[in-house]
């Protein structure tokens, strides 16, 4: 499993669906696997969603997107990926959460930047009396995150580019653009990594352009652990901004013999404190589980450092001793540092 996708609570659940290649545990022509949840903790792994069964998705499959529900009906966004198309994005309708009905006219956006084959991840949120959509791109080595709109979630128009610079490589992937409070975050993956793999960027959004609080600087990471991509995010029930990402990263080599790979991190809260920034947190269902000290977490002399069975998995420096919140899982920790402002997901064998 790869991408965290379609996370969205309907029907009186939490559904998390996610990029999957079911015949082995490798990359292959991409599926949505779909799991659901009543407490965000314990999940249950329904029937795949979404399989490549349509000329429009004959290449690389259905790669990741977004969910949204409008008069009640849950409608997925997903990159449709064919040889004679590339990559483009498409629709599926569901009404019960279980079966899910892909739109007669898909593709609904072919890429408007014309022979470039990156155009990816549409991210769908509800804006005014309409919508609005990004998508992760590239062109001559230029990330970029393209923006549309839609009053029906079927018809789109191309808004332009939201974003659209070098230093993010030859593509952005999984772009989301949401509010808390009054205030927009726009958060983005690259494939470059720089200025980060995972770019946080805080402002307004007038329904064209993001503004960043920052101008000189705009794009500050709140993860700095080496197994945390692609992140989505959804509104919980009780307005809560929940993130969870892809718990893995593209250098670590499989290991022989492996028939699963790839995971989710905890469902986290992301939300600013009192001083104004932007945190991440576990959500309160998960707080039970967390612990203050941990033997594969230790700070001594301005170090942090992670480790497993005498052998160190990475260190940090950090300015002073942290207050730290410590999720051990099979193979993997979560430290969650000084209420949030800085996060490490890692795995530790």
């Amino acid at each position: 499993m790869n991408d965290p996708n379609g996370l969205v609570f309907f029907k009186g659940r939490y559904h998390a669906f996610f990029q999957h290649y079911p015949h082995a545990a490798h990359w292959g022509q991409m599926h949505w696997g779909h799991a659901v949840s009543d407490d965000l903790i314990h999940w249950e792994e329904k029937d795949i969603a979404l399989y490549p069964d349509r000329d429009y998705e004959n290449d690389g499959g259905c790669f990741s997107g977004s969910a949204i529900v409008k008069d009640d009906t849950l409608y997925l966004f997903y990159t449709s990926v064919s040889h004679e198309l590339g990559q483009t994005q498409s629709v599926a309708i569901s009404r019960d959460g279980e079966v899910f009905e892909k739109y007669e006219d898909n593709p609904v956006i072919i890429s408007p930047l014309g022979d470039s084959k990156d155009f990816r991840d549409p991210k769908v949120i509800k804006f005014g009396d309409g919508y609005k959509m990004v998508v992760g791109a590239g062109k001559d080595n230029i990330g970029k995150i393209l923006l549309f709109s839609s009053k029906d979630l079927l018809n789109w128009e191309y808004d332009g580019e939201l974003i659209s610079d070098l230093m993010f490589g030859p593509c952005v992937e999984c772009p989301d653009l949401f509010r808390i409070g009054n205030r927009y975050v726009l958060m983005f993956s690259s494939i470059k990594s720089l200025p980060h793999k995972v770019n946080f960027s805080v402002g307004t959004f007038d329904g064209e352009n993001f503004y960043p609080d920052n101008s000189e600087d705009p794009y500050f990471a709140l993860e700095t652990g080496p197994d945390f991509y692609a992140p989505q995010t959804f509104e919980a029930p009780d307005g809560r901004r929940i993130i969870i990402g892809w718990m893995y990263n593209w250098s670590r080599q499989i290991p022989v013999g492996r028939t699963q790979v790839g995971a989710f991190t905890v469902p986290r809260e992301l939300k600013f404190n009192s001083l104004g920034k932007l945190t991440m947190r576990p959500v309160k269902e998960v707080m039970p589980y967390i612990k203050a000290d941990s033997e594969f977490v230790s700070y001594n002399d301005g170090l942090l450092r992670i480790s497993f069975d005498g052998k160190t998995i990475l260190t940090q420096q950090l300015r002073s001793e942290p207050a730290l919140e410590i999720l051990e899982d099979t193979g993997v920790v979560e430290v969650f540092i000084d209420g949030g402002t800085k996060v490490i997901t890692t795995y530790i064998c």
